[in-house]
């Protein structure tokens, strides 16, 4: 029996209904991802399954009994108290008394003064959700909140808005539901935090509707598609790439379809026009014909053109972009950048990857000499036009339309040497007229992130910099991005948690590997984790298999500068590899020494997780050095003896 069924649901907000007679069933252990253009209507339906928006007609119906938890795209105002208190809020009761213990427990870390009482409130407390078979929920709540790097004990008010999301998050998966359903997941996590999750949701035998154009986490997970087309709905049974394949075909048909109808109808319009002679011959039931022949035409929804985006270039920057050596930066003493070395070429893709927090855009920054580095020093080439795709949004006026962001008070706008009005352009990033006189502030997230490029594109530049370029763009935007970004004859530097996009752009990766150490790896997201293959089972699946830089092949081929420069890096790397190892061994070391400790057990239950995680980390960390040490021998070895 279905879980929830949908029988003829229809919504209408602006004239034209953006659900229109939708049927839909969501049956026990199904993953359904819920596919379509941005502006479609896929928040609105996860909305009215969730029961916060009543559908204009139509019925829902829910199994008896059945449980369901949402994550939203927007936060709700009136959350507050602590992270754990959020997270727990969805539970009820339940989730107060969880909520109590948290508190008692933490209070006894911190007032050893009252040590008696706050211990007759830790037991009570224990005892209640012991009692009522909790103990595995709040074990289930701290899991996700140490996987998605979030302190328990923070206030949720002073959070960022990301940050918030991932509690939400959190919320939705501690109440372990019937039917989970999520509106874009991935949004604001990193690449540890996606896969994490990917493989949870996996393990969990639950019902999962979501949202998501992360292409790689979608392709992981469903188990059926939903598309949102023009206000109806399509089930496609098959996975990701095979629908494509199938959408594009039945896209095709229709249009052929379409053009024999206009044909048909052109024709029949011309004989209802035609002379005196063939009106007094009218045949009545030809004219009935073309009557619904006109109101089918009437009610015909066309799709939407696609984006039309293009890069202007400016005149090319020399053969070196920038030289970075030795490069530092620490903030409070914590280090970011750490005796950093790297050489960017004209016409390098670069990709950063780390962590949340991590200082991706730091570097980035450094890299653009807007930052001064601790130590090191990086060294531009000539003629750089550089472009700045910003994380936070922040070159938009959130006061000001989107036609005034982008034109800057005229009408006009200059590209590739064409004058064009500023309406016209803004048509090629799908803002109708309409919502181009709309101020930012009212914009959705992707329509921000096709302001953001529609104005950083209306610059010529011979360097790309884009900072989390991906978020809230639906399918078909991701993938002219992807092409035009390999079109473009200039160098990029790319932010992205989308795996898929990093494989598809990028020609090397920049990885944070924790404690300041960064280092570049030749190809995108797969190539950097088939360098580290204790991840690669359980992470991704390889791509294309490359070679290391230098690794001998049956046509040689003569190295170049840069081949030369990255040989040289790795045998100084090699060389701070032994220390790197012995110091991770002695820290491993003390960690297990701390969880031998019976009075550890006393601390309460957020310090053993915190142990147990920063030891986690750190035998990965080892694994990795280890992984790390063998790759550099190879391509050291299989370099050319004149090297």
């Amino acid at each position: 029996m279905a879980l929830v069924s949908l029988q003829n649901i229809s919504i209408n907000f602006t004239g034209t209904p953006l659900l229109k007679g939708v049927n839909l069933q969501i049956e026990p252990g199904e993953r359904v991802c819920l596919v379509g253009r941005n502006g479609e209507g896929k928040s609105t339906l996860l909305s009215i399954i969730n029961g916060d928006t009543p559908p204009d007609s139509g019925e829902m119906a829910v199994s008896q009994g059945v449980r369901i938890a949402m994550l939203p795209q927007s936060v709700p105002n009136e959350l507050g108290g602590t992270v754990y208190d959020v997270a727990c809020s969805a539970l009820g009761t339940l989730g107060e008394h969880l909520a109590a213990y948290q508190r008692a427990a933490r209070a006894l870390e911190q007032a050893q003064g009252e040590h008696d009482a706050l211990v007759a409130q830790l037991e009570k407390a224990q005892q209640i959700i012991e009692n009522d078979d909790a103990w595995g929920v709040h074990r289930t709540v701290e899991t996700v909140l140490s996987h998605l790097n979030i302190q328990a004990a923070d206030q949720f008010d002073t959070l960022s808005g990301g940050v918030k999301r991932r509690v939400l998050l959190a919320r939705a998966l501690a109440c372990e539901p019937d039917l989970l359903v999520l509106d874009e997941p991935t949004n604001h996590l990193d690449i540890a935090s996606i896969t994490w999750l990917e493989d949870f949701l996996k393990r969990q035998n639950r019902s999962l509707l979501f949202v998501t154009h992360d292409r790689t986490f979608l392709r992981a997970l469903a188990t059926r598609i939903v598309e949102i087309d023009r206000g109806a709905i399509t089930s496609w049974d098959c996975d990701y790439d095979t629908y494509v394949d199938r959408k594009e075909a039945a896209l095709e048909a229709e249009e052929s379809q379409n053009a024999k109808f206009d044909k048909k109808l052109a024709e029949e319009e011309k004989w209802i026009r035609s002379g005196i002679k063939a009106r007094r011959t009218r045949n009545m039931g030809r004219v009935r014909q073309l009557q619904e022949l006109r109101k089918q035409r009437g009610q015909r929804r066309e799709r939407t053109g696609q984006a039309d985006m293009v890069i202007q270039e400016s005149e090319r920057t020399g053969k070196m972009v920038a030289e970075v050596k030795g490069l530092g930066f620490a903030y409070d003493g914590k280090p970011i950048v750490d005796d950093f070395d790297a050489l960017i070429m004209r016409g390098d893709k670069i990709g950063l990857v780390g962590p949340n927090g991590v200082g991706k855009t730091t570097l980035l920054k450094l890299l653009l000499k807007t930052l001064e580095p601790l130590q090191g020093n990086v060294r531009h080439g000539v003629n750089l036009e550089i472009s700045y795709f910003d994380q936070h949004r922040e070159h938009l006026d959130e006061d000001k339309s989107a036609r005034e962001n982008v034109a800057e008070g005229s009408d006009f706008v200059d590209i590739n040497g064409n004058r064009r009005h500023v309406l016209g352009y803004l048509k090629d990033f799908l803002f109708t007229p309409d919502r181009a006189q709309l101020p930012v502030s009212v914009l959705s997230g992707g329509e921000r992130n096709r302001l953001l490029l529609a104005k950083l594109f209306t610059r010529p530049s011979n360097v790309l910099v884009m900072d989390e370029p991906t978020n809230d763009l639906d399918m078909e935007t991701l993938d002219l991005l992807e092409e035009i970004l390999l079109d473009y004859s200039g160098t990029v530097l790319l932010v992205s948690h989308d795996r898929a996009f990093l494989n598809n752009v990028v020609t090397s990766t920049i990885a944070f590997e924790g404690n300041g150490v960064v280092r570049e790896y030749v190809g995108g997201y797969d190539d950097w984790l088939r360098q580290r293959p204790q991840e690669e089972k359980t992470k991704a699946k390889p791509a294309q298999k490359k070679t290391a830089p230098g690794t001998k092949t049956t046509a040689s081929k003569k190295l170049s500068y840069k081949d030369k420069f990255r040989l040289q890096q790795y045998r100084e790397e090699l060389k701070r590899l032994p220390e790197r190892i012995e110091q991770l061994e002695a820290d491993i070391a003390a960690r297990h020494e701390r969880l031998a400790d019976p009075e550890l057990y006393q601390q309460g239950g957020d310090v053993f997780n915190s142990l147990r995680y920063e030891l986690e980390e750190l035998e990965r960390s080892l694994e990795e050095t280890f992984s790390r040490w063998e790759y550099l021998e190879q391509a050291l070895e299989n370099a050319p003896e004149d090297l």
